[in-house]
């Protein structure tokens, strides 16, 4: 509870506490005794009129000794001190034991758990109810006396327990509300995170989807005009090409880092059914040869529409990167009310581009994407070319 850099006098206190209170407690029974303390349990003394009250020292100095134990054997030393407090009730009667057994009491009180300090509080009631039936039964002491003893008992050691009890519980109190503190910035940093990472997954979905498309398809225009014969009007159209490409992959980039200044908006239009035939005509320009039927796939929402586009645009433009000449055949249909998108490809051939189109990140994400929305997702290489299927359910799965 307190910060081992704190300097100065409480702090060195602190540190030596475990010996410096049995030396106070040990000077404060020699002391009582040079002042003459001693009988303050009068009635229950044995020994006769007139004892020193030095002697109060050969029971007060051992349990100071003892007490140099008491934070790590609690519960064994307080019954050791309390031994020799009741020599000290029916001997000599000093200060020294009393304060060394409020002391021990104290620690066994701050340290027990729930069950401890019932098991302490029960001692403490059987040995204040003890001391009054003593006072009563086995001494001259008068009814009124006895309960006076029996209260004064009561008070001081229901005190010194009642106030362990308390500062032990404000400081679990303090350490559960510093864990739960410790708690709340661990899941606020866990959800800083992973929204960090959200919206790192949606850049790099949004950049692969628009920017590394165009720019892909500037390299690979750039490519077959440079690989066929010098043609004019080919070359100009190939520059066109490159030229719309290029305007495309700026605006999406402008519209991307506009939304990241202002914190809104759409990062890119999103694609829908009207973008199906504009990919399959820069697909066949690049050199695909593409068959494209589509047949009515059942109401879809915009997210899974939008996924059977991305489906197709990814596909396609894998098969221009890893297979340019291919005949492809794309086909988008139902199938056990589900909407169901084909792209098979077969023969063609890689670009020279197709080592730099990534680590199958287009794939993944799309394999996310359908997931995401309760539909199943497969590629992968078949007897003749590559195959890639995704179904999508009219509604998403609760």
């Amino acid at each position: 509870m307190h910060d081992p850099a704190d300097g100065g006098t409480a702090a060195w206190y602190r540190r030596h506490r475990w010996w410096v209170d049995p030396a106070g407690m040990a000077l404060l029974a020699t002391l009582m005794a040079a002042l003459g303390f001693h009988g303050i349990w009068g009635p229950f003394s044995l020994l006769p009129d007139g004892v020193s009250p030095w002697w109060a020292l050969a029971l007060a100095l051992p349990a100071c000794a003892l007490a140099l134990g008491k934070r790590r054997h609690p519960w064994t030393v307080l019954a050791a001190v309390a031994a020799l407090f009741v020599a000290d009730l029916f001997t000599v009667g000093g200060v020294g034991t009393l304060v060394v057994l409020l002391d021990v009491l104290w620690t066994a009180a701050f340290l027990a758990g729930p069950r401890g300090r019932r098991v302490l509080l029960a001692l403490l009631g059987a040995a204040t109810v003890a001391l009054f039936l003593g006072a009563l039964f086995a001494s001259e002491a008068t009814p009124p006396v006895a309960v006076f003893f029996a209260v004064q008992f009561g008070a001081i050691f229901g005190t010194d327990y009642w106030w362990a009890v308390a500062v032990s519980q404000a400081h679990e109190l303090a350490e559960l509300h510093r864990q739960r503190a410790e708690d709340a910035a661990a899941t606020a940093a866990r959800d800083r995170a992973e929204a960090v990472q959200r919206e790192r997954e949606t850049m790099a979905r949004e950049l692969h989807d628009v920017v590394a498309g165009h720019v892909m398809a500037m390299a690979i225009r750039a490519e077959a005009a440079l690989a066929a014969p010098p043609d004019r009007a080919d070359d100009r159209a190939a520059l066109q090409a490159v030229r719309d490409a290029g305007l495309d992959a700026h605006g999406a980039l402008r519209t991307m880092i506009g939304v990241l200044r202002r914190g809104d908006g759409a990062l890119a239009p999103t694609p829908g059914w009207a973008d199906l035939d504009r990919l399959v005509a820069e697909a066949r320009r690049s050199g695909l040869d593409v068959r494209f039927t589509a047949d009515d796939p059942g109401a879809l929402g915009g997210g899974r529409e939008q996924a059977v586009v991305r489906v197709v645009r990814e596909a396609l433009g894998n098969c221009v990167r890893h297979a340019n000449g291919a005949a492809v055949d794309v086909t988008i249909g139902a199938l056990d009310g589900a909407a169901r998108v084909v792209v098979r490809s077969r023969g063609g051939a890689p670009t020279a581009t197709a080592g730099q189109g990534g680590d199958g990140w287009g794939l993944q994400m799309l394999r996310e994407r359908v997931t995401a929305l309760g539909g199943t997702f497969r590629a992968g290489p078949e007897a003749d070319g590559w195959l890639v299927e995704a179904r999508l359910p009219a509604e998403v799965r609760a």
